[in-house]
């Protein structure tokens, strides 16, 4: 968002050092391997785990710079209540790949890399996904757990069902934007690559706090007047300008998100007002997602972009927001209501996307996992000059 203040520079949000971007240049290679070592060693990965993730880093960061138009990596920590796990993930605008599965196979290479191939990238990850078309460019996901049966176990319980990513403007090392989701019960995870199951280990569900940095609340039993087991909270906040005083705005808001007793959306809002009135406050979406229910219940106040896309069709419907601003102005409650088809995605984003994106024109967009449909999207309608994120929920409901 545009700031309408100025304030006095503020800390540094907690968890922000967990992702770093990188822009395609010609030390990008050498800054994202070390940074790579620095982050495993930080989150405690045995050593010959961060050495894989470091090679694996070293391999596509070597491709992004050698190959990709416009290329860019992210790194982060990415986490459960008692794990963590390193992610990476690259996006480009082309040359894009004719042929994916060749390109996965051994021996595969284009040109000079390090040698070892997207293949065996793919067989290190815990988790890979890989988009790719002639022309348009490329998305990569990879995420390593510990090769520790507590590692093996998160990576075993699959994939959360939302995902988001965030971006800071140029210039600026800390962004304003933010998600976050909250569980209202127990929701089935959406199927992705994982490992085996470690004999012994008991395989509970991988949390919400994954790609979030943030811990969960303890799931809601249904109740009267309770959403429904396998419903969940989706929050997007854009902060109020840009820099530290909008992300310290986005970290009190996921933060006050999690400590909410509230299940309904307008309900949510006024508990974040309540604490946003001491800052600069933000434009803020929540969306109550029942898919038992087959609906979404929404209540956005500001310039949050916010849509129910049907993934057969490609057909996206929106749910309003409100003017205005939580932690300053925040108007009368308008709550709208969505049903939700079965296999359709709802989409939150800031204004730092355009919301012209539109699913046929990236073939593909939704078969993947949320957080590379995320990247997708922050590719293709994303914007330079203010900060921009986008969280994706999709499942088998």
């Amino acid at each position: 968002m545009t700031p309408d203040r100025a304030g006095p520079a503020a800390p540094v949000p907690a968890g922000c050092e967990d992702t770093v971007w990188f822009r395609h240049s010609d030390s990008l290679p050498a800054a994202a391997r070390g940074t790579a070592r620095q982050l495993a060693h930080r989150i405690g990965l045995l050593p010959e785990r961060a050495a894989e993730v470091a090679l694996a880093v070293s391999e596509a960061a070597t491709n992004l710079r050698r190959h990709a138009v416009d290329g860019a990596m992210v790194l982060r920590v990415v986490r459960t209540d008692t794990e963590a796990a390193l992610e990476f993930l690259t996006v480009d605008s082309g040359p894009g790949m004719a042929d994916v599965p060749a390109a996965l196979a051994d021996g595969y290479s284009s040109g000079p890399t390090l040698g070892i191939g997207l293949g065996a990238v793919a067989r290190l990850a815990d988790a890979f996904d890989l988009h790719s078309l002639p022309g348009r460019g490329t998305v990569l996901t990879a995420r390593f757990w510990n090769r520790t049966p507590a590692g093996r176990a998160a990576a075993a319980a699959g994939e959360p069902a939302a995902a988001g990513l965030t971006r800071p403007m140029s210039g600026q090392e800390l962004c304003g934007d933010a998600w976050a989701v909250r569980p209202l019960g127990a929701l089935p995870p959406v199927p992705g690559r994982v490992l085996p199951r470690a004999a012994g280990v008991a395989g509970a569900a991988l949390d919400w706090s994954v790609l979030t940095n943030r811990a969960p609340r303890t799931p809601v039993s249904p109740g009267p007047g309770r959403p429904d087991a396998g419903s969940f909270l989706l929050l997007f906040c854009d902060g109020l300008g840009h820099g530290p005083l909008a992300a310290r705005a986005a970290s009190d808001a996921v933060a006050a998100f999690h400590r909410s007793q509230a299940h309904r959306p307008e309900e949510v809002l006024a508990d974040l007002h309540r604490v946003l009135r001491t800052g600069r406050g933000g434009a803020i979406a929540v969306a109550l997602v029942e898919p038992a229910a087959a609906r979404v219940v929404f209540c956005g106040v500001g310039n949050v972009s916010a849509f129910v896309v049907d993934t057969a069709t490609g057909a996206r419907r929106s749910l309003p927001s409100s003017p205005g601003i939580v932690g300053h102005q925040l108007p009368a409650p308008h709550t709208v209501q969505q049903e939700l088809p079965p296999g359709s995605a709802v989409v939150l984003h800031s204004d730092g996307l355009t919301d012209r994106w539109r699913a046929p024109d990236v073939p593909g967009l939704f078969s993947h996992l949320p957080v590379t449909a995320a990247a997708l999207l922050l590719r293709e309608a994303g914007v330079r000059r203010d900060d921009a994120g986008v969280v994706v929920a999709k499942g088998a409901w």
